[in-house]
């Protein structure tokens, strides 16, 4: 177990989420480094220390002693540096900036995160790569990465990530975190949200009357196919009687969802044309705004006014109304339909586990990328004080009953 004060380094650290979360174990952040300019701002903003820029150009020797390295990394194929070097050859990628900076400096622990994906990204060989580097420099870490999300602790925001944990060799094995799912609490979007009254010029956050009427025909339509909602991508384009062989030459998965799309049609045209009728004369019925994605399981009560929905490039996307779906760090805002309204970029911070006095960056839309970016600080702070043996903490996130 590492002692009550320790020094920490940050890389690729964006707003500072692993900052939170070593600074309430105990830590000092000594060195961090971010690209992205209007990050280092914000983050010098809150804790006085302006991150270093492009880490590739950061000699490691330059970078101060420290205990514990962070490191929320870009995800990036090993393949061609495999196919060229060999597996163990992750030059060319952001990751060897990790491995160049812990092989020179030998921190005792390194906590790193990333995408959901990374666990079978490029075939599995990806994680190959960095268990084999990881180890090749003395560290141990587990044989899988750990998958965990914010809502397995009830807040509210479904956002599966890999966590990787490892321990420098000479001090042991990283000791197996025992999470059971069957514990997950519910979650309440109402734990973040704002009330109306905090929220400055609530006009930027709530939905346009073009907005509105657009989700209403969304309901219409809803309420018509309620009784056998699609699990697949509804595409008003394709509600028609024309044979598939009429698209063109189009791949399997597609010809499939396009047969769905017509079979659900043909059982409610009467009805859907009535629909389609009203919807095609929307200014705003066109492109993605003609497609929806129904993603709140099988639950006909109500309308998707009392769901969390989302403008995406693939359609309207409806989900349950009890957790939010993963900030992106691209503007597609969570809507709160019993509110008519996106979320705001407290309630992101608020989803991240960041806290309600950090301050946020002025410009919105940056404000939404850089939390979607970011990692969730409760997490980090669980798997810190995992790694570090801090039991006590990890009992308490997890609300550990004695």
């Amino acid at each position: 177990m590492i002692s009550d004060s320790f020094t920490f380094i940050d890389l690729f650290a964006g707003i500072g989420g692993f900052h939170i979360a070593m600074q309430k174990l105990g830590g000092e952040c000594v060195f961090a480094s971010e690209i992205d300019a209007a990050a280092r701002q914000v983050y010098s903003h809150n804790f006085g220390l302006m991150p270093a820029g492009d880490i590739t150009k950061v000699n490691e020797g330059e970078v101060p002693k420290h205990n514990v390295l962070c490191a929320g990394f870009p995800c990036q194929s090993f393949s061609k540096a495999g196919n060229r070097e060999g597996i163990g050859d992750p030059r060319g990628t952001l990751f060897f900036d990790i491995i160049r900076i812990a092989k020179h400096h030998q921190p005792e622990y390194l906590l790193l995160e990333n995408v959901r994906n990374l666990a079978s990204h490029d075939n599995g060989n990806t994680w190959k790569v960095i268990k084999y580097n990881l180890n090749k420099i003395g560290y141990n870490c587990p044989d899988e990465p750990i998958i965990f999300s914010p809502h397995h602790l009830g807040i509210p925001q479904f956002r599966e990530r890999v966590f990787i944990l490892c321990k420098r060799k000479d001090l042991g094995s990283v000791q197996p975190f025992l999470f059971d799912k069957k514990d997950i609490p519910v979650s309440k979007i109402s734990d973040v949200l704002q009330e109306k009254n905090e929220i400055e010029d609530i006009q930027k956050y709530l939905l346009k009357e073009k907005e509105l009427s657009l989700i209403d025909l969304w309901n219409d339509f809803f309420k018509i196919v309620r009784n056998e909602l699609p699990g697949f991508p509804v595409w008003t384009e394709y509600f028609t009687n024309d044979k598939v062989e009429d698209f063109g030459e189009l791949p399997k998965w597609k010809q499939n969802f396009i047969l769905k799309n017509q079979n659900l049609y043909k059982k409610h045209s009467k009805q859907i044309d009535t629909w389609l009728a009203k919807a095609r004369k929307h200014p705003l019925f066109y492109g993605a705004k003609a497609k929806f994605e129904w993603q709140a399981g099988k639950n006909p009560e109500g309308d998707i006014w009392n769901t969390i929905m989302q403008f995406r490039p693939s359609g309207l996307r409806v989900k349950v109304p009890t957790y939010f779906p993963a900030l992106v760090a691209i503007t597609q805002t969570s809507i709160i339909g019993s509110l008519g309204r996106r979320i705001t970029p407290r309630e992101a911070a608020r989803l991240q586990s960041f806290p309600d006095n950090f301050k946020i960056h002025p410009d919105n839309r940056l404000a939404y990328k850089q939390f979607g970016n970011a990692v969730n600080a409760t997490l980090a702070e669980m798997f810190g004080a995992h790694l570090l043996g801090k039991r006590v903490i990890v009992e308490k996130i997890l609300k550990i009953k004695k």
